[in-house]
This record gives structure tokens, C-alpha cells and sequence, in this order.
């Protein structure tokens, strides 16, 4: 997908968003609605991929079919109303399963997102996104408590998914800068975390991704993903930036987005 010439004629766009096949809180049908309520022209699905380890967060290959089945029915359905996007927000753990397994290069989908949400952690991967309150407890119970572990893990998720390619998007990038700051309050200010950023933004840079600001948090904690300290490299650099509000309920569809626009307009 050209999603810089799709951006350059409008705002109303959102290639981020959860429904019933993983984490969301509503139907598909419900989300395009709401969309199309909002003014939206265009509206990616994008459901948390299959993965092979337990995970309450993600859809299950055999739920796969009725996505993408689901999804041409509201295409049908709402034509000329909306564009509607069959993708996968799809998760890299490791050389194994990411964006370029061949299970997901063989889906028909209009564009992938990569995203990183785990972290190796003992024998078994452990997802370090979502509230601060089971993160706390996850550092405990899996990493000693060792936070620049946890994030040099994060980071190293990171590039190798980048090195491996296999999508369009990276998903918020430096989300695991949320849960780290409320860990260790200043940890984004330290160099070496600097410098583990600026070494994805390299990557990033030169493999030609799309980057979304992901807008998810803003309403509630005052954070966008990436931090807006980052932006500058990014535009400079002539990188595709697309602003997304991540939506889990149909309320959110345009949760955040003001604000990630007009830093946009600002970089």
C-alpha cells in the first residue's frame, strides 16, 4: 500500500485497530461503523497475530479464515462508504515466527504491521506491554527486577525484526518506554537508552518502513509511540510517518490522532 499518497489527500485514515478476533471490545461491523460515523475514508483491521506460545491477546490460526472472510463481507458491505483493509498486527518473537514466516507472506493481506510485545524470559516469552500494574509484577516474577534487561531485550526484538522484514509498518516502537519510565522514572534521559533508540531509527531508516505515531495512550497518560524526542530524525530522514489511534472500542477511532497530527505539521 502507498500510504504516504493516501496521507498526502487526507487525515481521516487508520491503520491500526483490535476488534473480536483478538483483544478489541467490539465487532468489526461495530468498529466500521463507528468509523464511517467519524468521517473515515480509510480503515485498516488489524487484529494481534497468531502466535505459538499461550496469549489471551491474540487471534488463533484458526480463527484466520473468518477474519479475512469477515472483512470482505464489510468491504462489500460498505463500499463507497469507507475504505476497509484486510491486515495483521503481526508479532515477532523470534527467528522463527515475525512478519516473515511464511504462514504470513501466504495471508492475503493488504499491508502488515510488525510489532514487538514480547520479550525471551526464561524458557517461554513474556508479553511486557499493557497495564504498568502486571509489568511491575512480570520484572519480579521473570527479570530480577532488571529493567535495562528488559528494555535491551525490547530493543533487541526490535532490530532483529527490522533485519528479518517482512512488513509495512513498525508498530510503536518505543512503546516499551512507558512501562520503563514508570519503573524507573528518567530511564528515557539516559544515554545508552538513547542510543538503543537512535539504533532502531537507523534501522528503520534504511530499510524503507512506514512509522506510525501510535496515539493509544494519549488521552490517558499524555504519551504517543514514538516519543515526540524522536520525531525529528525520522522526518529529516524523508520516513513515512502515519498517525494511529490504535482502537480497541468504537468510542476510540480517533482517540489522540489531533495531537499526532499536528506533530506531524510541527517535525
Amino acid at each position: 500500500m502507498n500510504f504516504k499518497k493516501i496521507t498526502s489527500t487526507t487525515d481521516k485514515y487508520n491503520f491500526h485497530s483490535h476488534t473480536q478476533f483478538c483483544d478489541g471490545r467490539a465487532t468489526m461491523e461495530a468498529m466500521a461503523e463507528a468509523a464511517i460515523a467519524e468521517g473515515f475514508e480509510h480503515w485498516g483491521f488489524s487484529p494481534h497475530s497468531p502466535v505459538p506460545i499461550e496469549s489471551s491477546c491474540n487471534m488463533t490460526r484458526e480463527q484466520t479464515p473468518l477474519y479475512i472472510e469477515e472483512t470482505a463481507r464489510l468491504k462489500a458491505k460498505y463500499a463507497g462508504k469507507i475504505n476497509l483493509y484486510t491486515a495483521m498486527e503481526i508479532d515477532y518473537l523470534d527467528d522463527s515466527w515475525g512478519p516473515s514466516n511464511e504462514y504470513f507472506r501466504t495471508l492475503p493481506l493488504d499491508y502488515r504491521i510488525g510489532s514487538v510485545h514480547f520479550i525471551p524470559g526464561g524458557e517461554d516469552f513474556v508479553d511486557v506491554d499493557g497495564r504498568f500494574e502486571s509489568f511491575k509484577a512480570k520484572m519480579e516474577k521473570y527479570f530480577h527486577n532488571d529493567i535495562r534487561h528488559v528494555v535491551d531485550s525490547f530493543y533487541d526484538q526490535s532490530e532483529k525484526m527490522l533485519l528479518q522484514g517482512g512488513f509495512d509498518i513498525i508498530g510503536h516502537f518505543d512503546k516499551i518506554g512507558h512501562n520503563a519510565s514508570l519503573f524507573r522514572p528518567g530511564i528515557e534521559d539516559e544515554p545508552w537508552y538513547a542510543r538503543r533508540v537512535n539504533d532502531i531509527i537507523d534501522l528503520i531508516i534504511d530499510k524503507g518502513v512506514t512509522v506510525e505515531i501510535n496515539t493509544k495512550a494519549y488521552d490517558t497518560a499524555q504519551r504517543v509511540f514514538p516519543s515526540e524526542r524522536w520525531l525529528g530524525r525520522l522526518t529529516e530522514a524523508g520516513t513515512t510517518i502515519i498517525v494511529n489511534s490504535d482502537a480497541h472500542y468504537p468510542d476510540r477511532t480517533n482517540a489522540g490522532r489531533a495531537y499526532g497530527l499536528d506533530l506531524i505539521d510541527r517535525s
